[in-house]
Formats: structure tokens, C-alpha cells, sequence
């Protein structure tokens, strides 16, 4: 009797045993073949529109996929992605994750293992190719790049006539020709030619990329600022800008946005993404037109071509990763029509080259008097010099802040640089 219930509890054993090895494989397998993707992104309106559509899109073919978009704050992604990644754990993680290119390199240096390579799940050279350094680590594809922020001159072409100049005037010209052309505009209209936040140095980092260059060398950590020619004729012309008194200063976004929809000043350069704020003031359509970006005086290789922002989709090394590649691939990697849909339901420019022959891109936009402004921000985007944004590019900035403030108040410009170098090389690892 002894020995019969011996052999019952040993096979009861077994059995438990197995059982259960063979829930862990079950739960296993289910992780890796989930048919469920989810997604960080920031902002409904823009990223998270764009992305509901590409969903909607792949489910006309793929109905067995469920996928989920979830907003977060970007300074939440940034914190969420740092806090776990760190700690070496991808339990809550997304499969799919947005990341602005001016911090992407910070990512996937410090984590390289966490992030699925997507060469081969999209061809980079359908893309801008500045967009493709920013995503790519030792020569491999991690990124898939999204939106543009090429950038343009959008004029108030009423307050030139006033001053005698056409938009032709306005074509291809340097930062000089822009001041005096802005001296003109002021004396005759009263109108100052752009707000700026002196806390916020985006119109420096506009003006260097137009001569491939930033703050940091090529290698994307060495600083670059003391013997930084481009640099240096950026600040030259922030301050020339601020001495013809042509800027009006403001200390947050919807003072920026008050600016030119109230008409107080007469140009916004900075990116395309700020289109539909500017069409959101209806009566000044007709009044507004868009020229390449102003090019560096003095700097040989600038040219009328510049970004400002942009981010770029991810695939971070968790179960799924597989079907999350190929989600964006057949998407956001490879389709003319889901470019189109996007930029016309959402505004939104991207960097696949051939979506710019489509007919949303090739529209003639009544606000700006007819101008075709997508195809016109889609070739510019073509003529972006690529840099290495490197790992610092929001710490260095905050160093040339007070460096910049320093040079206005009326130290040697290239003390200041020379300033911020050290502080750069001692702060920035």
C-alpha cells in the first residue's frame, strides 16, 4: 500500500510538473506571437492623428492586428524611457515609440540593445537625407523617419508692398538682405519683422544647420562652439537683428502665436509646422506667402535650406518587435497614398520623397494666394544640409543661453564661445 501511494504521489508530482512547464511555454509563445502593438506618441492633433490613420490603414489588410496608441506628454515618453531603460527592464514598454531626432542619438548610444534594427523593413534612401543620420547607429537603421521641420520664411506680403518690395525680393536671400529689407518694412508699416524668446535659441540652431553645421562635431559629442565659424555669424546676426530693433520679444508659445495671427509683425521663420496656426487667423488669407529659409552672410557653405524639430518612429527589442517593424514598413516606410491622406487630413509634410509627387503635395493652397507651400516645403526638405545632432544639443543650448544673453549685454563674442566651450566640455560627457 505504501509503495502504490509512493508511485501516486511521484506521478502526481510529474504531472504538476509538466503541466506547468508547459503554461510557462504557452505564456511564452503568446508574448512573442501577440497580434497586439501598442504605441507612445505626443500630441492628438498631429503625431497621434498620423498614427490612427497608418492603424487604420494596415487594418484594411491585416484585421488580425490590434493596435494601440497611447498618448503621453513627450517629456513622460523621455522620463518613462530613460527610468526603464536604465533599469534594464521592458515590462510596460511599447512596442512602437515616437522620439524627437535632437534626442534620438542620446537613446540609442546609451541603450543600443534595447532598440530593434529596422534596415531592410523600409528603404532609407526614399527619405530626406538629413533625416537619416539622426536615426541610424554605426551605419544601421533604428529610426523611421516621420515628420519634416523644414523650414521657410512665411512673409506678409501686403506689409512688403507697403514698403515697395515684391516677393520676389525675398527669394534666396541672406540674413543681411533681411535686415534691410525689415528696416524698410519698419519705417514705412511700424511692423517689427519676427518675435523671439531669448530663452529659446531655435532661430541660432535654424541658422547653423544651414551651413551643416552644430554644436557639436561630427562625432556628435565633441563640443563645437569656440572656433565655430557658422556659430559665430549666427549670433553676429541675432544681434544685428536685435540692435535694428526688428524683433519683438515674447516669453511663451501663445505670445509667439499672437505675434503674426495679430499682425504685429511681418515674417515667421521658423518651421513648416507652424502652417496651420498661421492659416488659423482666416482673415489674413491671401495676405501670406512662404520663401526658402535666409542663408548665412559671410559663411561659403550655407545655404537657403534649414530644419527646426522632427521626430522619427522606433521599435524598442520587446516581444513583437517583429510585427511592429512590419506595421510601420507597409506605412509610414513605403506608401504614397497613406503621405497623402496624412498630409491633407493632418498636415503633415514627412520625409518620403516619393509622396511628394502626389496630388495632396502638389495642391495650390489658397490661403497663400495659390502657392503649391507643400511642394515648395517638400523641396527644401531635399536641400537640408545633414548634421550629427549628436547626444547634448538641449544641455549645450542651455549654456549658450546665458552665454548669448552675456554677448548682447556686451562681452566679446568670442570670449562667449570660448566660455561656453569650457563649460561645455566640462559639463557635457
Amino acid at each position: 500500500m505504501k509503495k502504490v501511494l509512493a508511485l501516486f504521489l511521484v506521478s502526481l508530482l510529474l504531472l504538476t510538473a509538466c503541466s506547468s512547464g508547459s503554461k510557462t511555454e504557452d505564456n511564452s509563445k503568446t508574448a512573442e506571437d501577440s497580434n497586439k502593438i501598442t504605441v507612445w506618441a505626443w500630441d492628438p492633433n498631429f503625431n497621434i492623428k498620423a498614427m490612427n490613420i497608418a492603424k487604420d490603414t494596415y487594418a484594411q489588410e491585416n484585421k488580425d492586428v490590434e493596435i494601440e496608441v497611447i498618448e503621453n506628454a513627450q517629456d513622460d515618453i523621455i522620463q518613462k524611457l530613460n527610468t526603464s531603460l536604465s533599469s534594464g527592464t521592458t515590462k510596460g514598454l511599447p512596442n512602437i515609440v515616437l522620439i524627437e531626432d535632437y534626442r534620438a542619438q542620446g537613446f540609442l548610444q546609451a541603450f543600443p540593445d534595447m532598440f530593434h534594427e529596422l534596415t531592410g523593413s523600409f528603404n532609407a534612401k526614399d527619405f530626406a537625407d538629413y533625416k537619416i543620420a539622426p536615426t541610424s547607429l554605426d551605419g544601421k537603421n533604428y529610426g523611421l523617419p516621420f515628420d519634416t521641420g523644414v523650414t521657410g520664411l512665411y512673409v506678409r506680403t501686403d506689409y512688403l508692398e507697403q514698403a515697395g518690395y515684391s516677393i520676389e525680393d525675398l527669394q534666396n536671400i541672406d540674413w543681411d538682405k533681411y535686415i534691410e529689407i525689415g528696416k524698410k518694412v519698419k519705417e514705412v508699416t511700424g511692423k517689427q519683422m519676427l518675435t523671439q524668446d531669448p530663452n529659446d535659441l531655435g532661430l541660432i540652431r535654424m541658422m547653423i544647420q544651414t551651413a551643416g553645421s552644430w554644436y557639436l562635431e561630427e562625432d556628435g559629442v565633441t563640443p563645437n562652439l569656440a572656433d565655430n565659424k557658422a556659430l559665430k555669424a549666427a549670433f553676429e546676426t541675432y544681434k544685428k537683428l536685435l540692435d535694428a530693433d526688428l524683433v519683438k520679444p515674447v516669453s511663451d508659445w501663445s505670445q509667439f502665436l499672437a505675434g503674426f495671427n495679430s499682425g504685429d509683425v511681418a515674417t515667421v521663420p521658423t518651421g513648416n509646422w507652424i502652417t496651420p496656426s498661421i492659416k488659423a487667423e482666416e482673415s489674413q488669407s491671401g495676405k501670406w506667402a512662404v520663401v526658402p529659409f535666409p542663408k548665412l552672410p559671410g559663411v561659403a557653405d550655407s545655404v537657403n535650406a534649414s530644419n527646426l524639430g522632427g521626430s522619427s518612429w522606433y521599435v524598442l527589442n520587446v516581444p513583437g518587435k517583429e510585427k511592429a517593424a512590419e506595421f510601420l514598413g507597409k506605412t509610414f516606410g513605403s506608401s504614397v497614398e497613406f503621405y497623402q491622406t496624412i498630409n491633407t487630413e493632418v498636415g503633415a509634410i514627412g520625409t518620403y520623397k516619393p509622396a511628394t509627387e502626389g496630388e495632396a503635395y502638389q495642391a495650390a493652397d489658397e490661403f497663400f494666394s495659390g502657392q503649391k507651400v507643400i511642394a515648395d516645403f517638400a523641396k527644401w526638405t531635399t536641400e537640408i544640409p545633414q548634421v550629427n545632432f549628436g547626444l547634448h544639443t538641449y544641455a549645450i543650448e542651455d549654456i549658450l543661453a546665458v552665454e548669448a544673453q552675456n554677448f548682447i549685454k556686451g562681452k566679446d563674442l568670442d570670449k562667449a564661445l570660448k566660455d561656453a566651450q569650457g563649460q561645455a566640455e566640462t559639463q557635457v560627457k
